[in-house]
Formats: structure tokens, sequence, C-alpha cells
């Protein structure tokens, strides 16, 4: 029997078979794949096999786990040295920002961007609670308008107030498989209470599952969207670690940057002090934005090439 994974709880997973029923399923053995070492064999996401075990407590086994399009890591809450797969085979990944209450500091959207970028996963950035944007922050929002999707990615503004851009932000969901992410009080759980009103909830077999005692607030869950798609909302989850991104690879990250690369006098360039540098003529010239090459350096400098 096939099925998707919706929640990991530690242990056990909840399963939605191709027949539509929920099971709470454990693994049998070790599971490793691609080589990947993490500290949880499957995630949110996965395509799986398994056995039944008792059809009327809905229980299985998990027995193989089919190939993976791809998926997003981060660093393992418990070891920054390990890796905790967030999610799988995805469409895209969404990111809640706001100018106002509270600010998302640029910096945090290209830690984002940068992680998306070196897993292959699409991103689209959304500012919410547009309806508290003054003269100031609409001239900022403007900016990052033209500064994100001039080097391709997609930006939209709403508001779960007066319900802005919802439609838009509903059709741009709609048949994918999404990564909600975001920063505490931008408004994610708002916009999933949104989406999911009593009459439409799909998912409250799942939520049954949850158990009590368990840490459910490090585990990311797949919710069905009445409209079609599936959204994967990820508590607790603060910012993506640049994990397994060397020094020299993370310009390759930054779109901007990426086109340039071969213009550098220098193959392993790091667009720092060396001669001959495209990355720094494009940035003094005004071609890649002052703010993103100010965060390409930030985050250079968190990076250690140590290998663990």
């Amino acid at each position: 029997m096939q099925g998707l994974i919706y929640k990991s709880t530690g242990s056990w997973y909840i399963v939605r078979a191709d027949d539509g029923r929920f099971f709470n399923a454990r693994i049998k053995g070790v599971f490793k794949i691609d080589g990947l070492t993490s500290t949880n064999p499957i995630a949110v996401g996965d395509e799986v096999e398994m056995i039944p075990e008792n059809e009327t407590e809905n229980t299985a086994t998990i027995t193989a786990i089919y190939d993976r399009r791809n998926y997003i890591v981060r660093s393992s809450p418990h070891n920054k040295h390990q890796q905790h797969i967030v999610a799988s085979n995805l469409d895209q990944s969404l990111l809640f920002a706001t100018l106002r209450e509270p600010r998302t500091s640029s910096g945090f959207i290209d830690r984002f961007l940068v992680s998306a970028e070196a897993y292959h996963i699409p991103a689209i950035i959304v500012f919410n609670k547009c309806d508290l944007y003054r003269k100031k922050e609409m001239q900022q929002y403007e900016e990052l308008l033209e500064r994100y999707t001039a080097i391709g990615y997609g930006v939209m503004k709403v508001s779960m107030q007066t319900g802005e851009g919802l439609p838009e932000l509903q059709e741009v969901l709609k048949d994918k498989i999404t990564l909600l992410s975001g920063h505490s009080g931008v408004g994610k759980s708002t916009f999933i209470n949104t989406l999911f009103p009593e009459k439409k909830l799909k998912t409250q077999e799942v939520s049954e599952w949850s158990g009590k005692g368990m840490h459910t607030t490090t585990f990311a869950e797949m919710f069905d969207l009445y409209f079609g798609g599936k959204v994967i909302d990820t508590p607790g989850i603060r910012e993506f670690g640049l994990t397994n991104i060397s020094r020299q690879e993370l310009s390759h990250y930054f779109p901007e940057m990426r086109e340039l690369l071969q213009d550098c006098q220098f193959n392993n360039c790091l667009h720092i002090n060396e001669p001959g540098c495209a990355v720094k003529e494009a940035t003094e010239n005004g071609d890649i934005a002052m703010e993103r090459y100010v965060n390409y350096y930030a985050m250079l400098e968190t990076i250690s090439d140590k290998k663990y």
C-alpha cells in the first residue's frame, strides 16, 4: 500500500493512503536515503510503501520510501552539527514577511532565499499586514518588489484583515505543494486559519493523531487545501541554517551574482577584496542591490568550511 506522510511526531508518522484513509505508522529497521544523514529518516511530503498492521486501529508499518524529487533541511534543533529534514517533494516555498509589527529583516529574507536556492525550490515572498503600511512602508515594499522580482522571485502583498491579495495568493497555492515559513507574529497562523474554516477543514483526522506529551512544535504538518493543493506548515522554524553551504558556494545561490561569476578574474573569488571582481563592480554600479551584497557578506562571515 502506498501513502503520503502528512505529519511526523518523532517515532510515529501520520500517513494518508492512496484510498484516502489515514494511518498511524512507524518505520521498520533503519532507513538510509541517498547517503543523507539526518535526525529524521522520513519527512513530511515523503511518498512511502507501508503494510497495514491493524485495520481496526488504522496502524501500519512503513517498509520503504520512494525517491525524493527534492527536500529542504535545517540544522537539527538539538544538535547544530546534525541535519533535520524539514519537508520533501515540494513545488515551491512561501515566506511570510512583514514591514510593520514586527518588521522582517532583509537578512532573514535573504537567508531563506539562499536556502531555497540551495535545494532548488522556487521561492515566493508574501508581505503580510499591508493594511498597516503607511507611506514609508509602501515605499519600502515597492523597492523590495522591484529588487526581488528583478532577480526572479515572486513577491506579493496581502492583508488577512481586509482580504487584500488573498484570492491571488490562493491562486498561487492552487494544485501545488507549498512549504510555509516565517517568523513568529507575521500572520502565518492567521493565514492557515483563514484557509481552513471549520466547514472546509479536511485535516481533522490528522490532528487527532497528535498525541499527548509530544513536542509537535518542531515538526512540520501537511494540510489539504479545499481548492486543490497542499500546504506544509513549519511551526518552530525561525530560519533555515545554511547547512552544507561552503563559503565558495554561497554566491552561487544569489541569482544576480551567479550570472557574473564567470566574469571574475579568479575562479575562486569570494567577492570581498579580490581584484577584477565582477560582483563587486556590479554592486558599486548599482546593478546588485547593496543591501543584498551586505547580507551576502554577513552570511559569509557565519560559514565555516570545517566539515563535521
